[in-house]
């Protein structure tokens, strides 16, 4: 009897430590998805954001009711990245959005960046502040 008890609180240590290490798994990857899916929405309103400022950082905060309850923000840069050779108004260039998201894991703090890219027509004020 004694012998069976030993085996049977071993094999009931070892499956609690297995479900112990799943659901530390499944909580960190519940946070990434909510993550991802909270810069996706930010990063669509980046990309119809017209007047986001060039070559400067901006960031904020997540609502706690959109994060469930997570720590979160956001910090974008939106900067230049292909003009063509003569820039002239009316012709088209590239932009580049880059998307860092970060939030609270315990004490650590985690992030991944998303970037983006979108089309904007020259106008004579992008030209008339020194080069494009």
């Amino acid at each position: 009897m004694i012998v069976a008890t030993v085996i049977l609180a071993v094999a009931v240590v070892g499956l609690l430590s297995a479900i112990s290490g799943a659901l530390r798994n499944a909580a960190r990857l519940t946070a990434y998805d909510r993550a991802v899916q909270l810069a996706r929405l930010r990063m669509n309103d980046l990309l119809v954001d017209s007047r986001m400022p060039r070559d400067t950082v901006v960031s904020g905060g997540f609502d706690p009711l959109q994060t469930g309850g997570l720590d979160a923000g956001w910090q974008a840069r939106l900067e230049n990245f292909e003009m063509p050779p003569n820039p002239a108004p009316g012709q088209m260039a590239l932009d580049r959005i880059e998307l860092q998201i970060w939030w609270m894991a315990g004490s650590e703090r985690r992030t991944f960046t998303l970037d983006s890219y979108r089309q904007r027509l020259l106008r004579s004020q992008d030209l008339g502040q020194g080069g494009p």
